[in-house]
């Protein structure tokens, strides 16, 4: 059965957006954090691939197209920026600084973390680009000698986890503003959050926008020197 299912071109393809159908029903029903259409739709795929026992990679090439798409997504994010540039440049000079500290402060959590639990260079490295999108992630990750699969793995975690608690998250240390909230979701939990805040406000989800790929270039540049430290 794994070996007809894997041999049809668009099975793959069908169950990642089907998954994805459903995790977006669940939400529209429930109207829960919880049931996250990411998260929801990652559940079922895992399932299935479980119980037909397809093999994870044979998916992995059959969906290749899709994960093409997510760089035109992400360029797409240029919209919102257009439609909010004058609240944007008012607000620059903090939005800029918020970034940075954010970007730093991953990396930086990241490392110390690493280093109390004696995780290797290899786990650390792919650990390392959790809060940037995951073209950006892996392909750091696998030139410094990372585990792109994991870091892929624990950037859609990040994206999860920011997308369900960042609300809450706001409330409890008051992030009220709009800008503010903007700069949390983009740099701390790229896409997955950016998609949240875009559902709060219209500036909230310009700021994350522009936050989550100036983040992305920030973690380039600082990257390979904090590799360099393991």
């Amino acid at each position: 059965m794994a070996e007809m299912l894997s041999s049809l071109s668009l099975f793959h393809v069908a169950l990642t957006l089907v998954a994805f159908a459903i995790g977006l029903w669940c939400q529209k029903k429930t109207r829960l954090a919880l049931c996250n259409p990411i998260l929801i739709g990652a559940v079922l795929v895992i399932t299935v691939l479980l119980v037909t026992g397809i093999d994870p990679q044979s998916y992995a090439e059959g969906t290749d197209g899709l994960s093409w798409l997510l760089t035109p997504a992400t360029i797409c994010l240029a919209v919102p920026l257009y439609q909010q540039l004058k609240a944007l440049k008012k607000n620059l000079p903090a939005i800029l600084t918020g970034i940075f500290a954010g970007a730093v402060t991953s990396l930086v959590v990241v490392f110390l973390l690493c280093k109390l639990f004696s995780l290797d260079r290899q786990i650390t490295v792919s650990l390392l680009p959790k809060s940037i999108t995951s073209a950006l992630g892996m392909e750091l990750s696998e030139q410094n000698g990372g585990v792109p699969s994991l870091s892929l793995v624990v950037i859609i975690l990040t994206g999860i986890l920011g997308n369900l608690l960042g609300v809450t998250l706001c409330k409890i240390l008051r992030l009220s503003d709009p800008v503010s909230q903007g700069v949390a979701f983009g740099t701390s939990s790229h896409l997955g959050g950016t998609s949240k805040a875009t559902e709060l406000d219209t500036l909230t989800g310009a700021v994350s926008s522009l936050s989550l790929v100036s983040a992305g270039i920030i973690t380039t540049f600082l990257f390979p020197l904090v590799c360099k430290l393991l």
